[in-house]
C-alpha cells in the first residue's frame, strides 16, 4: 500500500528479493526448502542445512530487513 497497485515499489522490491532468493536456493538443491504463499504471508522452511542455503536466506533477511526500516509502516518481518 505504499503506491497504487502496480507501482508499488515495497511489494516490487519484496517479491524481488524473495522470489531470486527462493529461485536461487531451489536451483542448489530442489529438497533443501520449501514455500507457500497464502494471501499477504510467504512462508520458507528450511528442509536441510547447507552453507549456501544458508548464506542466501540470511542475505534476503538483510534486505529485507534493511527495506522494513526505510518503510516501516508498508513491511513487517516476522
Amino acid at each position: 500500500m505504499y503506491e497504487d497497485y502496480g507501482k508499488d515499489i515495497v511489494c516490487a522490491a519484496v517479491s524481488s528479493i524473495v522470489i531470486t532468493t527462493v529461485n536461487a536456493c531451489l536451483s542448489i538443491d530442489s529438497e533443501a526448502t520449501s514455500y507457500n504463499q497464502e494471501n499477504d504471508r510467504f512462508t520458507i522452511t528450511i528442509k536441510k542445512q547447507d552453507p549456501i542455503i544458508d548464506k542466501l536466506i540470511q542475505n534476503m533477511m538483510n534486505l529485507l530487513t534493511e527495506l522494513e526500516q526505510d518503510y516501516p509502516k508498508n513491511i513487517r518481518i516476522k
